[in-house]
């Protein structure tokens, strides 16, 4: 295989959808274990999750995670498992509890930023506590960037030692009242990104309908990774619902393939995000 590798993410379930609003949405942990299964047999090669409690509110409790990752673990052999620190509901002080399970990797959102409702709160020093539960289990963090400043946050954490000096890196784009999606945005902060950590590799998360045309614009641009998922999207388009993970796995599998690539294989998404071979 000549064509180059991409690394296929899918964020499952999130924090904000419900079943009323996608019935497929994968909320308990038998229904993540399964829905993560078919987008790993459709061609994704990392796992981002979120946990419920049963009554679908988000939870942090670290069984779930647990039980969630060892699922995971039996029926998708080399996924890489990455847990959200972050997410809409939570407690900030649970935000890391999870992490005593040591996962591969796990999200750092580097600052605050407005979301639809609220003002997602990420102050300096929960940023640091998480930093060092991370490196203490040895999670790789994937530094999810909302704002320009976010950038220059996970270069002070490099400095500081907090953080290794090849992180992965996420452009949100889409959020309403954070950063739009917007093309030239992104140009903005890759070039932003690649000045201040040029050892980083990266990739951008469209939300709702910009999901698809995020995708393609990180492609374009060599991205490392692409981000699909019922966390970010519940639809296929404007007249339907997505049938779950898988199908939006195969349809960013589709997009990779048009830009003269393929999907990651677990061991080689591995190697690309610089994380230990299982």
């Amino acid at each position: 295989m000549t064509t180059r590798p991409v690394v296929v993410a899918v964020a499952i379930t999130g924090s904000v959808p419900r079943k009323k609003d996608n019935p497929n949405l994968p909320v308990l942990p038998s229904e993540q274990i399964a829905s993560t299964r078919a987008a790993f047999e459709a061609g994704a090669s990392l796992v981002h999750i979120h946990v419920r409690h049963d009554d679908e509110t988000p939870s942090s409790d670290p069984d779930r995670f647990a039980q969630v990752q060892a699922g995971i673990r039996e029926v998708c052999p080399g996924m890489i498992i990455q847990f959200s620190t972050g997410g809409r509901g939570r407690d900030p002080a649970a935000r890391g509890l999870s992490l005593v399970h040591r996962p591969d990797m796990a999200s750092l959102s580097t600052g605050s930023v407005n979301f639809p409702t609220i003002v997602y709160e990420n102050p300096t020093s929960l940023v640091n506590d998480l930093a060092a539960r991370m490196r203490e289990h040895r999670i790789a963090p994937e530094i999810e960037i909302f704002d320009l400043s976010h950038i220059h946050a996970a270069r002070r954490l490099i400095d500081e030692g907090m953080i290794g000096p090849s992180p992965h890196i996420q452009f949100v784009m889409g959020v309403k009242n954070a950063m739009p999606a917007d093309e030239v945005l992104l140009d903005v902060l890759l070039a932003e990104t690649r000045r201040v950590i040029p050892g980083a590799t990266w990739t951008a998360a469209g939300i709702g309908r910009e999901q698809m045309r995020v995708m393609e614009w990180a492609l374009v641009r060599g991205a490392d990774a692409i981000r699909t998922g019922m966390e970010d999207n519940i639809r296929v388009n404007r007249d339907r619902l997505t049938t779950g993970n898988a199908e939006l796995v195969g349809l960013a599998v589709e997009v990779i393939g048009r830009h003269g690539c393929r999907p990651a294989t677990p061991a080689e998404a591995r190697a690309i995000l610089n994380l230990t071979p299982v």
